[in-house]
């Protein structure tokens, strides 16, 4: 795991996991990171981006070297450092920002996210020969650790997921790991260059239907 500041308490019985702090915006830090993180461990089964640029202000050059600019020279750098005997997945946790609007985030977010997918399309085409799978996945808006008190005890906001979402709840940071799971497995061994939507449904339904919904009117009638 690499990060500016990790929010996760670090476990220290867990002799599995090792943690590497470092500025993914810095390229020379990032490169002297990845080349100890596989001296360390040797070659990588699978990468896993979930990184987010955090700012009150619109700064699109940050967005774009946080999203793209970083995730491109990762896997630049180990693009050749898969392990032959793995299932050699790249996974990219995007944003329903990446095909929709959402005006609480700003336009570089919109563009980062849309381009992680033309990212991510272009690259399994690139490494198709060599058996490295790239995919990504966009959630919505889902109950994470330190959000998860927040939605619960708003009750009036869950009763808005409720009622536009068509699973009829928010979903969790569980379920979206869990498709990254499944992208990593030899169950997805055929899936490549593709965003799959974690929203339960939502992006579904047309912005006519939501509006009526959400405002009682009736259409033709009904």
């Amino acid at each position: 795991v690499i990060g500016r500041n990790l929010r996760v308490q670090i476990d220290q019985k867990n002799q599995n996991i090792h943690y590497w702090f470092t500025d993914i915006s810095q390229e020379q830090k990032l490169n002297n990171t990845i080349a100890e993180i596989l001296s360390h461990n040797g070659k990588l089964s699978h990468l896993i981006f979930c990184q987010r640029f955090r700012s009150a202000k619109d700064d699109w050059q940050s967005e774009l070297t946080t999203n793209l600019t970083a995730t491109k020279q990762i896997i630049e750098l180990v693009c050749n450092q898969f392990d032959a005997s793995s299932e050699k997945s790249i996974v990219i946790i995007n944003s329903v920002a990446s095909v929709l609007i959402g005006l609480e985030q700003p336009l570089s977010y919109h563009v980062a996210k849309a381009g992680l997918f033309q990212l991510v399309r272009y690259y399994a085409v690139l490494f198709g020969s060599k058996g490295i799978r790239v995919n990504s996945i966009s959630p919505s808006t889902v109950l994470k650790e330190e959000s998860k008190q927040f939605y619960l005890e708003n009750k009036k906001l869950q009763k808005l997921y409720k009622k536009i979402i068509p699973l009829g709840r928010m979903g969790t940071a569980e379920e979206i790991s869990d498709v990254v799971d499944f992208l990593c497995s030899p169950k997805s061994s055929f899936i490549t260059g593709q965003n799959i939507i974690v929203d339960g449904g939502l992006s579904l339904r047309s912005q006519e239907d939501l509006a009526r919904k959400l405002t009682s009117l009736t259409h033709y009638g009904k």
